[in-house]
């Protein structure tokens, strides 16, 4: 079973999952803004905090050809990709700052790189992990670039073919990299939940070898919890500190009250998910017991009557014998004198054979 750490935290195998709150552009161009943001998601008991490192001239062209207008039914359908990223760039001299105050709150902290140079700046920073974003599963050479740090790398599978996840994943095992992540993604905002296709993350681990995860962009948290059920071993979600801010993901977005509630709701699923197990716990043994049922005696007999269908039968509680030996019971004599309500014990029946009785 694939297991790794990305800094103190254990992921896959038998640990909880993983939650990351993504802060993408929610932050409203406002250091401050981020850093409250990464102190509320610690109190929404999530992981870490995941930023994104660009600038609108790292990730595309300030050029107003037709190609780069965004025109696909999208919420940010009619702004040119350069003045779209213009408005979401995390200016690059914060990153240090922000990871100083994810470090004070105990969360891990790392992000996307979308060029050389902003993996270079996040190894200074000493970056634990690397996030490739749907779009960068095509981007080979910074794929290989993260995955020669030796860090775990996780991908998000949006608008990737199998053929393009198996490059991803090749590639980082050419760089000798085994600790993949692979996130299901649906690659629209905000995302249906009948997009989700959740059983998608069993078929990711299966195929790829790879840990299994959701990166979400469905509202509310019905997805992250179902995710989770079906093997999901890390979350990442949007994450706001006040939708007021407003911005480029604010409408699919978690606050924190939305956060902390999809928190409580994976942890819950993990706690009800448990293990393989038949075995009733000794607390609720007693209610077993009394739910359950077995022969007793239901009207008095003498010493020496016989067992009939009308003085023994199965019922609640299980105090009594087995029902399966109530047709090796009838016919045979009571020992004893046994009062109604007695439940039946092999003691109780003359010449009975418990071991050969029933087969």
């Amino acid at each position: 079973m694939n297991e790794f750490y990305i800094g103190d935290r254990k992921i896959g195998g038998d640990a909880p999952c993983f939650i990351i709150a993504e802060l993408s552009a929610n932050h409203g161009g406002d250091i401050n803004i981020a850093k409250e943001t990464i102190r509320a998601a610690k109190k929404t008991g999530a992981d870490a905090i995941k930023l994104q490192t660009f600038t609108p001239d790292t990730i595309t062209l300030d050029s107003k050809r037709k190609e780069f207008l965004i025109d696909h039914g999208t919420i940010w359908d009619g702004q040119y990709l350069y003045d779209l990223y213009k408005e979401t760039t995390l200016p690059w001299e914060w990153h240090a700052e922000l990871f100083a105050v994810a470090k004070e709150e105990g969360l891990v902290c790392f992000s996307s790189p979308f060029d050389f140079t902003a993996v270079d700046l996040l190894e200074e920073l000493g970056a634990p992990a690397y996030k490739i974003a749907s779009p960068e599963i095509i981007d080979i050479p910074l794929i290989e670039k993260c995955a020669r740090t030796g860090k775990p790398i996780i991908i998000s599978t949006g608008i990737a073919t199998l053929a393009d996840i198996n490059l991803a994943t090749q590639a980082c095992r050419k760089a000798g990299n085994n600790q993949i992540i692979l996130l299901q993604c649906t690659t629209a905002y905000p995302a249906r939940l009948d997009q989700a296709n959740l059983k998608t993350i069993a078929n990711l681990v299966e195929t790829f070898d790879a840990i299994g995860g959701l990166s979400d962009h469905t509202l509310g948290i019905v997805a992250p919890t179902v995710a989770v059920a079906l093997g999901a071993k890390v979350i990442e979600k949007h994450f706001i500190l006040d939708k007021a801010i407003g911005g480029a993901d604010a409408s699919f977005s978690l606050d924190p009250e939305e956060f902390t509630q999809m928190v409580n709701s994976v942890r819950d699923a993990e706690q009800a998910i448990g293990t393989v197990k038949y075995k009733v716990e000794s607390k609720i043994s007693g209610l077993s017991q009394l739910a359950s049922r077995s022969l007793f005696v239901v009207e008095d007999v003498k010493a020496g009557e016989i067992f009939t269908e009308k003085n023994v039968r199965s019922i609640r509680p299980g105090n009594g014998m087995h029902p399966k030996f109530y047709a090796d019971v009838l016919g045979k004599k009571a020992t004893g004198d046994i009062e109604r309500g007695t439940p039946l014990t092999f003691n109780l029946v003359s010449d009975f054979d418990a071991v050969n009785s029933y087969r």
